[in-house]
């Protein structure tokens, strides 16, 4: 396998995990996204520059997980390594539930398939495989490769590249992806380190039975999302750790807004629907509870509707910027 080309624009969207019951499953992609670009060179090791998210903050050499996603992908096809430029435009905020790490992970991946001569070799399985390999999880990773809202999950029957598999869903058009996110940070070492190894049964079959109705939700019956985003495995065990997010979930949900953790948080998610007209500024049924949570005062929150990104990564060889 030999490299095709020098240099790689890619952009990869945000990403929100679980939305409720469908822990270590369910995700879908947002329309907020970080934007690279990749050269190969000649010389030998490894540039980074980073503006916006990650800023000062991040690896800037072989340790940067976009160049660590490169490296293992063109290693995977045999193809040649080389030095590598890598600059990063991020909008995706870090450690904030968000899906910043599967969004490096799918760019360098990404990259790498943009820079070789058979691109087919890293196809979306192999890519999704590889990311599940870094990610420990498909959740993220999945909605980022190929868009929309997905649902992944793992084979481990089929070994190597077979383990792991998604499928799409339907996201209805009313369906808006609102994101509260907090000015703190949580590592999701850190929220996972609170999940108990065991679950009651009863909270198990629950949470399959919300799960399976999600997707009806999600795709047919938005209606039904306040009922479809109950979880009962992850989110109350997190409380410890992100009480603030909970409270607000909590709020929300009282008052009839399908609100769950983002992914493992401390960002909140609302699945909320739309009330305006195409074209216009968009407004949903869930402005007026959230606005009343906060009471006026943010705190440093943000608070932003996003659309699905129904694309995913995309990929253009050469430096032209992705339109």
């Amino acid at each position: 396998m030999r490299l095709r080309a020098d240099s790689v624009r890619v952009r990869v969207p945000a990403t929100s995990a679980n939305l409720g019951p469908g822990f270590d499953a369910m995700g879908v992609a947002l329309g907020l996204h970080d934007e690279l670009l990749i050269r190969a060179v000649a010389s030998p090791g490894v540039r980074v520059e980073v503006e916006g998210e990650g800023a000062g903050q991040v690896p800037d050499d072989e340790r940067h997980l976009v160049v660590r996603a490169v490296r293992i992908a063109l290693d995977h096809v045999g193809a040649p390594q080389a030095g590598l430029e890598l600059m990063c435009r991020n909008a995706i905020p870090h450690g904030r539930g968000l899906g910043s790490s599967a969004a490096a992970v799918v760019a360098g991946l990404a990259a790498a398939r943009g820079l070789i001569s058979e691109p087919e070799a890293l196809d979306d399985a192999t890519l999704l495989a590889l990311a599940t390999q870094l990610e420990g999880h498909p959740d993220n990773a999945a909605p980022a490769i190929v868009g929309g809202a997905t649902i992944a999950w793992s084979r481990p029957e089929a070994g190597g590249e077979g383990a792991v598999g998604c499928a799409r869903i339907a996201v209805h058009d009313d369906v808006v992806p609102v994101v509260m996110v907090p000015p703190h940070h949580l590592s999701t070492k850190a929220a996972r380190g609170v999940l108990p190894e065991h679950v009651p049964h009863a909270d198990a079959a629950a949470q399959a039975g919300r799960a399976a109705l999600l997707v009806e939700a999600l795709g047919r019956r938005p209606d039904l999302l306040l009922d479809a985003t109950v979880d009962r495995l992850h989110q109350d065990y997190r409380r410890s750790v992100m009480p603030d997010s909970l409270a607000l979930v909590d709020v929300l949900r009282r008052n009839g807004v399908a609100a769950v953790v983002s992914g493992a948080g401390p960002t909140v998610l609302a699945l909320a629907r739309r009330t305006s007209a195409p074209g216009q500024a968009v407004t949903t049924d869930a402005d007026q509870a959230i606005a009343d949570a906060f009471g006026g005062v943010l705190g440093g929150w943000t608070i932003r509707p996003l659309p699905v990104d129904a694309t995913g990564v995309q990929v253009r060889t050469g430096d032209d910027p992705i339109g």
